[in-house]
């Protein structure tokens, strides 16, 4: 199984990767390539699911509470969020978005040893699961709200200048990517308190002090707790609420990356 592991890395690799490339053929020459982008986005996102699965089996329990691991979970959950409607034609353009994203923190987290054999956490399987698992779920949602916001802020933009660009591939209505973006966040949000709760519920019975990755987590759950007030109660729409999701996104990528040399549990 650990053998399977590392093998099935490379598969998984050169589906984001080709996905990735013909997503940015697709954007400045509209064609076949769009499709030759989903099937390599579907067939990284199988590879990657059996090398989750190689990592579960090899390591009996859950394998992802490390750094590393987490990462190889949450490109693997970026990816599935995108399977469920971004393949489609209007969202297309999302795709040059998430795919080189996806495939670059896919290499990093084989780099630091997450896309390996997998390993037995130090903690039990339910509180990894229900604690990593759900915060990584928030964290992938709130990465698709960020993309679909950049998609916003640019066709916003191009529409302004009544210019077609360089882009040239069709995009969904700023309606449209308005009202994903805060669906995407109020389902992250939820996500993300109950993680949070579970991780603190944790720390209370066990003791222990909150560290900076702790309180930059609290931080963003404010920021993204505040998106959804300012949307459905004051109203905020548009550019405002684009703005603010990418500053939320800001502070997922600072989580993420700012945790490489602290110890966290």
């Amino acid at each position: 199984m650990a053998e399977l592991a590392v093998l099935l890395f490379w598969p998984a690799l050169a589906g984001y990767a080709q996905a990735a490339v013909a997503y940015v053929g697709e954007g400045f020459r509209p064609g076949r390539l769009g499709r030759y982008a989903i099937w390599g986005v579907r067939f990284g996102w199988l590879a990657q699911t059996a090398l989750l699965v190689a990592q579960a089996a090899a390591a009996e329990g859950f394998p992802w509470d490390s750094w590393a691991g987490s990462l190889n979970l949450f490109v693997w959950m970026c990816v599935g969020a995108y399977l469920i409607w971004g393949c489609r034609a209007p969202y297309r353009l999302l795709g040059l978005v998430v795919m080189p994203l996806a495939a670059a923190l896919f290499v990093l987290a084989w780099l630091a040893g997450g896309a390996g054999p997998g390993r037995s956490g130090a903690f039990d399987s339910t509180f990894l699961i229900l604690h990593v698992g759900l915060v990584t779920v928030a964290f992938a949602g709130f990465t698709l709200a960020a993309a679909l916001a950049a998609v916003y802020l640019w066709q916003d933009s191009r529409l302004k200048r009544r210019s077609p660009g360089l882009l040239r591939v069709r995009a969904p209505s700023l309606a449209t990517l308005d009202s994903l973006i805060g669906r995407t966040i109020a389902v992250g949000l939820p996500a993300l308190t109950f993680g949070v709760g579970v991780g603190l519920a944790r720390l209370g019975s066990e003791g222990g002090g909150v560290d900076a990755i702790m309180a930059v987590t609290f931080f963003t759950w404010a920021v993204y707790a505040a998106f959804l007030v300012l949307r459905y109660e004051a109203g905020w729409r548009g550019r405002r609420t684009a703005q603010l999701a990418l500053v939320g996104f800001l502070l997922v990528i600072c989580v993420r990356l700012g945790s490489i040399p602290i110890t966290h549990f």
